[in-house]
């Protein structure tokens, strides 16, 4: 399922708000500091990526299902 747009719009708010803590932290702070924030950007960015690419491997129509597998 998708993210809905609610969902994204305020992921991509907070990617913003992150990128200008990462701009002030950058200058005043640790870099150990920077890097979490950087950190939290790319998985709030893989995050949105991802999900588009589930949802096609959901709907795939494959001959078996993987836990059938397992059994």
């Amino acid at each position: 399922m998708a993210l809905s747009k609610q969902v994204e719009e305020s992921l991509v708010e907070a990617q913003e708000d992150l990128r200008n803590a990462l701009s002030f932290s950058a200058r005043t702070e640790k870099p150990y500091i920077s890097k979490h924030i950087a950190d939290m950007m790319a998985q709030i960015d893989n995050l949105i990526q991802i999900v588009p690419i589930l949802d096609k491997v959901e709907n795939m129509d494959f001959p078996y299902r993987l836990d059938e597998l397992q059994e």
